[in-house]
């Protein structure tokens, strides 16, 4: 069969649309580039600490946000301070009077399943949630609540794979020193309340580079 030469031309141009008519959907999207994070600084009468959550985390980074933005955290207290290992907060209980249920979390609180296959450790600063012992717990849920900020400067890498790690501090160490320097009865909880509020702010990865050394 004799092919002329505008056929030929004509084929040249139906070719090519043709293969890209036959891609799939999702091929004409190319996949979006994080250039954004939310800081999370929280404040207290020792001083502001700001820390940024980790996104291969996505479970405790979303509760931890949206608590953080409806204002869940506001009032509650530091309730239990651990020189050279960590201090602890979040708790509801801890906005009321009663100084005995701190840490007890509210009756049939929700859980969040344990995201431990991301593998982040526990340097200083780094943030943990809490949560019942294995022995209650073995599946290791979170706490949906109550969370914990690494204060020994060496980390405390005994808790690693245990707790889910889900963010890390990238401004105020100093302030975790004073938390954990805080008198406190046998309980571990603070003579005196210290309580925090918290608030979210959306900065280009460029800025908190520039401003908090943070490499991304």
């Amino acid at each position: 069969m004799r092919i002329t030469t505008r056929k030929l031309r004509l084929n040249c141009l139906l070719l090519p649309l043709l293969w890209l008519l036959s891609l799939p959907a999702w091929a004409d999207k190319a996949p979006k580039i994080t250039k954004k994070e939310e800081v999370v600084t929280i404040s207290t009468s020792l001083g502001d600490i700001r820390l940024i959550l980790f996104r291969d985390t996505p479970l405790h980074r979303a509760n931890f946000l949206k608590k953080a933005k409806d204002g869940f955290y506001n009032g509650t207290t530091f309730h239990r301070v651990i020189p050279n290992f960590m201090v602890q907060g979040g708790d509801p209980n801890s906005k009321d009077s009663d100084p005995t249920n701190d840490g007890q979390g509210p009756p049939n609180e929700p859980t969040i399943a344990a995201e431990l296959a991301a593998g982040h450790k526990h340097d200083y600063g780094a943030v943990a949630a809490a949560r019942q012992g294995d022995f209650v717990n073995p599946q290791r849920l979170s706490s949906s609540s109550q969370f914990y900020l690494v204060e020994n400067h060496q980390g405390s890498h005994f808790l690693d794979g245990q707790y889910t790690v889900f963010g890390q501090v990238i401004q105020g160490l100093e302030v975790l020193d004073k938390i954990a320097a805080l008198p406190k009865d046998s309980r571990d909880r603070p003579l005196t309340d210290l309580r925090m509020t918290m608030k979210v702010t959306k900065l280009k990865r460029k800025k908190i580079t520039a401003l908090y050394g943070r490499q991304f």
